[in-house]
């Protein structure tokens, strides 16, 4: 039905970010979407930090990033920005990487006051790599997220429907891009 590539930036495996991913990566799954991961952390660190864009682990995961309709790009928030880890790989994307593809951001952080970090550092540069069609995207504040070692994350009523809304749109988007995609070849 469509694919999409879930990109998390977290340098860290435990974080509520993850309840994020898991949530609206479930909701994908029932719409029908194809789901792939690149966690930016478990990529060679030298070859993110050296820019190596030879690396074999490097040109599959773009490889992954290419083969997609639709990507979601998810980050705690650090010092009003994305983290640089997931820099390092933005960087490593083809020049016109994004061209055509459905973003969807998600962020994390520790208070509202970074809620304008989608806007302000991460679309400009998904606008350098080619990225024309970027929803707004949720930004969560790490109290609406609660761990649980038995039930893993307890997401807030509020970020639950915001998630809803963004990964209906976002389903919604791909479909309608599959659809076309379809007809063309018809």
């Amino acid at each position: 039905m469509g694919k999409a590539v879930i990109i998390n930036g977290n340098p860290s495996l435990a974080s509520r970010l993850n309840g994020i991913i898991q949530y609206v990566e479930q909701r994908l799954l029932q719409e029908g979407i194809e789901i792939e991961h690149i966690r930016v952390a478990e990529l060679p660190a030298e070859d993110l930090i050296k820019a190596n864009f030879d690396s074999e682990a490097i040109l599959h995961a773009n490889k992954k990033v290419k083969e997609a309709e639709a990507i979601i790009i998810a980050s705690p928030v650090y010092k009003a920005a994305y983290t640089g880890v997931l820099k390092a790989y933005l960087d490593l994307l083809p020049q016109k990487g994004l061209s055509g593809k459905i973003i969807l951001p998600l962020f994390i952080g520790g208070t509202i006051a970074h809620l304008l970090s989608i806007d302000y550092a991460l679309k400009p540069v998904l606008s350098a790599l080619g990225s024309r069609h970027i929803l707004g995207g949720v930004y969560a504040v790490d109290t609406w997220i609660t761990r649980n070692e038995q039930e893993g994350c307890h997401l807030s009523e509020d970020l639950i429907h915001r998630l809803e809304e963004a990964a209906a749109e976002f389903a919604k988007e791909i479909k309608r891009r599959t659809r076309l995609s379809l007809e063309r070849v018809e």
